[in-house]
């Protein structure tokens, strides 16, 4: 009987797994994309759709920051656009890592992203050739920068590189979180009813923990 439900999962397992790669196979495709072509082509060539989706995500909550900080004075003002474009992924990144760890790399791709859009701003500030939404606006890294122009360039690349690091670390740890998920999926069908709903509480306690660990098998 065992065997038999074993058969029946497996299949439908194997497809999840499949889709999982697939999808963080395209988010590794938009890593690439971000790593070559995006800084220096962000405003010249149409991105890949997923990309201008989340940009236009990412604009509304730059204005939205500059509102929200608004109250505490011009300099903040200027840069709460930027930083709230950072801090809501990177919020709610830790609030899916402590609540289900398996859907942590989503939110992450999404602050790498982001990260490394901001970056194309602070580049642009010496220049200011970037399109801004209305005519009369101030370039933010303009006047954060303003006396110290030359900081952009190597502003600009520690973002780059850092919001790059993010998205890659979210792509090879959902790659890996998925594997772990199929291994222990398939692990189950093979173990005794009662050692099995030990386990799954024993995992679900972890994942909604934050905890990555691998359970132990043997106590079962």
């Amino acid at each position: 009987m065992q065997s038999a439900m074993t058969d029946i999962f497996r299949g439908p397992r194997l497809a999840f797994l499949a889709a999982k790669l697939l999808a963080f196979a395209y988010l590794g495709y938009l890593l690439f994309y971000l790593a070559v072509e995006y800084t220096a082509a962000a405003q010249k060539t149409s991105p890949p759709f997923v990309l201008f989706a989340m940009d236009a995500i990412n604009l509304f909550i730059h204005e939205a920051g500059h509102l929200f900080f608004r109250i505490f004075g011009q300099w903040a003002h200027i840069l709460g656009g930027s930083l709230t474009q950072c801090l809501l992924p990177a919020a709610l990144l830790v609030v899916t890592w402590r609540q289900n760890i398996h859907q942590a790399p989503w939110p992450a791709f999404w602050l790498g992203e982001s990260m490394v859009n901001v970056s194309v701003y602070i580049r642009d500030a010496p220049v200011r050739q970037l399109k801004l939404i209305a005519s009369g606006l101030i370039h933010d890294w303009w006047w954060l920068l303003q006396d110290n122009l030359e900081l952009a360039e190597p502003l600009a690349d520690g973002v780059l590189v850092l919001g790059l690091l993010v998205c890659a670390g979210a792509v090879g740890g959902g790659v890996w979180l998925a594997f772990r998920r199929h291994r222990d999926d398939t692990a189950d069908d093979t173990m005794p009813l009662p050692a099995l709903q030990r386990r799954r509480a024993s995992r679900t306690a972890a994942d909604s923990g934050g905890m990555p660990g691998w359970e132990d098998s043997s106590s079962a």
